[in-house]
This record gives structure tokens, sequence and C-alpha cells, in this order.
């Protein structure tokens, strides 16, 4: 079908309105020739960080003794390149924010700044991957439908948003700006499980299934903890300075002891709540007071009313089968 010529000329003007929008005040435009940190480009580190964190699970197969050195090697250099040039974005695009000005101009190399920040989270690959086999391992033994270690680095959602995690979490401790946020939610997008980089998670971590779980920023997670599909680990309120502005900073996300189970769906809030070690949490429960240790949290027992049948009023317990 031929397009209408006539309609087709209303183009210009509809790009002359458009454009007419990306005003300095617009909050939503970024013209100028400093370049923010690239999207793609963060997601193709972390692929390639994958890369060197589990050899011969993601892209590159028949990794062997002989070829290994020569396939990391690749890799490593292309990553401190890619990492120096998106972290120096990152750090210049920060600055012109804070000192309120437009040009790129700066007495600071911040290429420089990339390039050690890059090194320094290149020097962390030997240790996130002791922990992360530690992850492995809780999501083997916490999984009875899991057959093998490599099932979990395949084909577990959660497991992926921990690596992630765990990847954001070093950059966001050495204060690289927005790319440990970019990294969380392309995670997020993927995975459906949503955890800050500002989070403390230690070793041994495992999401079973995972989907909806929420970790704020500034949770205090425990080494052995497992948590289910659904899990919020959240603010209670947003405390406010004398003009109504959120202060920021503060420890507004509960803390999580060692050992604790946290089953489907529960709610956990506050800064000030610390669920104890070897506590069980029961789904669907919300929380805002702190539990001891050695607790198990539970509803009381629901019942299912069933339509129909014998009875319209009749009523069954319906009792938890999960153990405890």
């Amino acid at each position: 079908m031929a397009s209408d010529l006539q309609l087709k000329e209303q183009l210009p003007q509809l790009i002359e309105d458009i454009v007419a929008t990306y005003t300095p005040e617009d909050a939503i435009n970024h013209l100028g020739h400093c370049a923010l940190p690239s999207y793609t480009g963060v997601a193709d580190i972390l692929l390639d960080l994958k890369d060197v964190l589990y050899p011969g699970y993601r892209r590159k197969v028949g990794l062997h003794s002989g070829n290994i050195r020569y396939h990391v090697g690749g890799l490593i250099d292309s990553l401190h390149d890619h990492l120096t040039t998106e972290i120096a974005r990152a750090l210049r695009h920060e600055d012109r924010v804070q000192q309120n000005h437009s040009d790129c101009e700066s007495d600071v190399d911040f290429e420089a700044k990339g390039q050690a920040m890059a090194i320094e989270l290149l020097k962390k690959i030997p240790d996130l991957r002791r922990t992360l086999a530690t992850d492995v391992q809780a999501a083997y033994d916490g999984d009875p439908a899991c057959h093998t270690t490599d099932e979990v680095v395949f084909c577990y959602p959660g497991f992926e948003a921990i690596t992630v995690y765990r990847i954001a979490h070093e950059l966001f401790r050495l204060d690289v700006p927005f790319i440990p946020r970019m990294m969380t939610e392309w995670a997020h997008k993927n995975t459906g499980i949503d955890i800050h980089p500002g989070a403390s998670i230690g070793d041994f971590f495992f999401i079973d299934h995972g989907t909806g779980v929420v970790i704020g920023e500034t949770c205090e997670i425990g080494e052995h903890v497992k948590l289910y599909q659904g899990v919020t680990l959240g603010a209670l309120s947003f405390p406010t300075d004398a003009d109504g502005q959120l202060i920021r900073g503060s420890k507004r996300h509960p803390t999580i002891e060692d050992r604790v189970v946290v089953y489907a769906n529960a709610t956990i809030l506050g800064g000030r709540t610390v669920i104890g070690r070897d506590s069980v949490i029961g789904s669907s429960v919300w929380i805002t007071k702190s539990v001891s240790p050695n607790t198990t949290v539970l509803l009381e027992k629901p019942q299912l009313r069933l339509r129909g049948g014998a009875s319209d009023a009749e009523v069954l317990e319906h009792d938890l089968n999960f153990q405890i």
C-alpha cells in the first residue's frame, strides 16, 4: 500500500516539535560532547566478566589448560580498556553535576582515575570467584531439585543476579558512580530480582526461584542466608529534613543474621529491624520489629473455603507443609 505523501509532509514539523522539548531545563535529555556511560557497553563488560568468572560456561567453549591463559588474557586486556572508558565517563558526568557546569573541561584526569578503579576491580576477580563458589554450593545444598553445581551456573536466575550484584558491589565500594546501578538494573530486567549494589551480603547466599525479590541499599545479610521468591527487604519509612527533602545515606533496610531462611512473599522492613541468626520467617508475613535468634515466625493457620459440593459452607483447615 503506497504512503500518503501529504501525511508525510507533516514529519518536518513533528521533528521540530520534538526537538523543541530538548531544553536545558529538561531532566531527560543529555546533549553535549561529554558522553555518558554506555548502557550496552556496561552490559558487554558484564558478559566479559562472567566469561572470566566462569570459563567454559558462557560464550566460549572448548577451553582447556593449553588455551585458557590466552583466552583470559584477551578478556582482561579488553576489560581494562572498556572499564577505564566507562568509569571515566561516569566520573566526569558526576563531576559536572556536582560542580553544576556544562562543559567537559576539568583539572581532574578522569581517565587516570578510571584506569585505577578498573585495575582495582580486576584485582578482585580471584576473591569474587571464591565467594561465588560458596553461592553455587549454597544453591546446590539448598535445592533438592538441583542435580549438579553446573546446573546452578547455567540455569539459576538467583545466581545470575547474585553474580552481577557481587561485581557491582565492588564498584560501589570503590565509589564508582552510576555503573553499579546500571549493572544491577540490567540483572533486574533479566531476572526479576532487584538487589541494590550497596547492600552487604555474606557468603553462601541463595535466592531460590527469585522472581520479585527486592533487597534495599542498606541491607546487611549474613552468611548461609536463603530467600525465596517475592521477599522484600525494604524501608519502613523515608526520613526527611526540615525542608521535606529525603535524608539519604541512613540505615533504612533490615539486617538479616546468619543462617536465616525467609519464605516466599515475606516482607521485612526498617533499618532497626534485625532478624536474629538461625530464624525462620514464614510465607507472607509482614515484619517491622526485630526477631530474636532461633525464632520461627508464621501466620496463624489459614483456612480454605470451598464452594459447591456437599455444602457451600464447608471449611477446610490447610496446614503449612514446609519443613522448619
